[in-house]
């Protein structure tokens, strides 16, 4: 759009319950701004927002798309986000760069959990929101339950602007409430008829709900109301974009975007009450103090800019959309990034439509872009002129909370692994790679295994890289209850010089993880050239325990007495003999398994606080404390459990909680296993 001007962009993020047909309505959107001539399907492919391979394999979103569209002098950003809690990330990053947000949900299934968590995160995020009831067109659906429901959930900001007309079970259209008008659909055709009658009990309560919003708004309209005056319908409007912006009006629309049925008004609506950018606040830190400073959205500023996110694509490179706060952005050009103190060279830049880019010569003030192959700028940085000194606020990403141990499926492609996925934790930041040194594995680390199982699968549709999983080696320990003492000696003679080394050693429970050695030899039994050979050759014995192989702490090992050969005694010798005396002195001293104890925070609602509690105990849990906590509406069980009891638990308590709960585990200590368990780790590790 020429001369694009900020009060004329509305940048608004797409959110909703998966399957509540978001990509859908995108589309319908699409059409009805003559941006594209044709709409799409999810279950066809082809819609212009879901068209990264996963997608259309799976007919989910999975990642957060761009859908500029064009609509009466206006130019609005939809940031169409995925609705599975998987993909939460996605739509942390789309809300990062939106002024507002569009919460859809489904007239048949009502408010979901889903609905629920991403106006959490829009109220968190503090951006007005607005509604749209989607698939009327399903005669199961049913608006004034759904609005019902939204109340209950929402409060009482949740406003009606339309209610449908039906005919039968059939969806017709709607009367939009704030103008009193009606609109009829006969298939595409959009047809404004009069009130129909009999509605007029149901929209008359509507309406006085939407006028009374309208006059809290303001003192002068609030005495207008009171002395029974009409209000204006510029006023109307100017009072429902000040409730709208400060969240004591949450506007509700309803249709079918696969109908494309009441999309229109909805898009009306954004251009009538939802915010231009210049009329949010948005509070950065300065990059020297960190002391908050305000930004002024404004084009004739200094640039300012945030990327929200990253595409790693095998063809075109790294891909960064970038929001503009201040300034513009322009090809050619350098700015600074503050996070990494590096500057960063612009090139072309672009405007994305689904995976389309359109090079453009300028990105304004409150407009979002693409730029490639950005060096060390990652999602969350800020770009800017060089005196801007100013960070903006990064995202919160959520925090993995599965493991998977993953192994390529060919030799010889570890290192395509790490390279591979380490390009994809550019595009997708709330999944990482470690490697445990100690179990020889390389984890990755997600939101839940339709997260991690997308990661996999794009790591060989884009890279090429075939890989397995499996679950991760638990980390345990041995350690010893007892003490015994034992002598180890290792005599070896095949001509010429020998091999004699000969040690007593005590074996005991020690005080620290780390092995502790000491001596206490007399008379010179055991020259004290060789101690540093004993002691290396427990330490290195220490790797691997007597009961299943796993390392052994807590150990005290006292060298006593001994012999050697003043020819064949070796600092070899004694280190094998010191690892004899080990490896019976352990099985004399009652070893025992000791399995890795973690601090589990579960938030969940009071409601199922039994089912989790019930659940931690199958799990050998010990419940610690429970009650109310610092979240809204969730309260908090603690408990202590084995970390082997742990693996699956995020996709587990997601069901039980059906996605309300969350939860957090920490290592806290090592404890010793009870016999059963012990048992089955140590036939496993005979078995491996």
């Amino acid at each position: 759009m020429a001369n694009l001007k900020m009060d004329s962009i509305r940048n608004v993020v797409m959110m909703g319950h998966g399957k509540c047909g978001k990509t859908t309505l995108a589309e319908a959107m699409l059409i009805n701004s003559g941006t594209i001539d044709r709409m799409g399907k999810v279950a066809e492919g082809n819609t212009v927002s879901d068209f990264d391979l996963e997608e259309i394999k799976r007919q989910v979103s999975i990642q957060t798309s761009m859908i500029p569209i064009d609509w009466k002098d206006m130019k609005y950003n939809i940031i169409d986000t995925p609705g599975y809690f998987d993909f939460a990330g996605e739509v942390k990053e789309g809300l990062r760069a939106a002024d507002s947000a569009l919460i859809v949900l489904s007239g048949r299934s009502g408010v979901s959990v889903g609905t629920e968590q991403v106006f959490k995160y829009a109220r968190t995020k503090g951006v007005p929101i607005m509604f749209f009831v989607n698939k009327m067109d399903d005669n199961r659906a049913n608006y004034m339950t759904t609005l019902e429901q939204m109340k209950e959930k929402f409060g009482k900001s949740v406003t009606p602007f339309v209610i449908p007309i039906k005919e039968g079970d059939q969806f017709k259209g709607y009367v939009d409430v704030v103008d009193m008008t009606a609109r009829r659909y006969e298939g595409i055709e959009r047809i404004d008829i009069p009130v129909p009658e009999g509605m007029e009990e149901t929209v008359a309560p509507l309406r006085d709900m939407i006028m009374e919003a309208v006059a809290e708004t303001d003192d002068a309209l609030m005495n207008k109301y009171f002395n029974g005056e009409e209000f204006t319908f510029d006023e109307i409007k100017q009072a429902i974009r000040k409730g709208v912006k400060e969240g004591s009006i949450y506007p509700v629309y309803c249709g079918t975007g696969q109908e494309n049925v009441g999309v229109m008004s909805l898009l009306d609506g954004i251009g009538k009450y939802l915010p231009n950018p210049n009329e949010i606040s948005e509070i950065a830190h300065d990059s020297k103090t960190g002391e908050p400073v305000e930004v002024v959205q404004d084009a004739q500023d200094t640039t300012s800019a945030i990327i929200f996110k990253t595409i790693a694509d095998p063809y075109v490179g790294k891909m960064s959309l970038f929001r503009v706060y201040s300034g513009s952005v322009k090809p050619d050009t350098t700015l600074y990034n503050p996070n990494k103190d590096t500057y960063e060279k612009i090139g072309k830049i672009y405007t994305l439509l689904g995976k389309k880019q359109t090079e453009t010569k300028e990105v304004v003030a409150g407009d979002i872009g693409v730029v490639t192959k950005l060096d060390k700028t990652k999602t969350g940085d800020t770009l800017c002129a060089e005196n801007k000194n100013i960070i903006l606020s990064g995202i919160d990403f959520p925090v993995p909370v599965l493991s998977m141990a993953v192994y390529p499926v060919a030799k010889g492609d570890e290192e395509k692994i790490v390279s591979g996925l380490t390009k994809l934790t550019d595009e997708d930041p709330t999944f990482t790679i470690t490697n445990n040194s100690e179990t020889k594995q390389t984890l990755i680390n997600g939101q839940g295994e339709q997260h991690i199982d997308v990661l996999i699968n794009k790591l060989k549709s884009k890279f090429g890289v075939n890989v397995k999983l499996e679950e991760p080696i638990v980390p345990y320990r041995e350690t010893i209850l007892g003490t015994a003492t034992v002598e180890g000696k290792h005599k070896k003679q095949s001509g010429g010089h020998g091999q004699y080394g000969h040690v007593k050693i005590q074996f005991e429970p020690g005080l620290t993880e780390d092995m502790i050695f000491e001596e206490n030899v007399f008379g010179g039994s055991v020259p004290k050239n060789y101690f540093p050979a004993v002691e290396k050759g427990l330490r290195d014995s220490c790797e691997h325990g007597v009961l299943a192989g796993y390392p052994v702490v807590n150990l005290k090992a006292t060298l006593l007495d001994g012999s050697y050969h003043p020819v064949d005694s070796s600092e070899m010798a004694f280190k094998t003999a010191a690892s004899i005396a080990y490896k019976e002195g352990l099985k004399q001293a009652k070893p025992v398994i000791l399995e890795p104890i973690g601090i589990l925070k579960v938030y969940i609602p009071e409601s199922i606080m039994g089912d989790i509690i019930g659940d931690i105990n199958k799990r050998r849990g010990q419940i610690m404390g429970m009650g109310e906590s610092d979240r809204p509406g969730l309260n908090l069980v603690e408990a202590t459990v084995p970390m082997s009891e742990m693996h699956k638990y995020a996709t587990d308590l997601r069901s039980m909680s059906q996605g309300r709960g969350t939860f957090s585990f920490e290592f806290d200590r090592y404890e010793t296993a009870p016999q059963n368990i012990a048992d089955k780790i140590i036939a496993d590790a005979k078995t491996e």
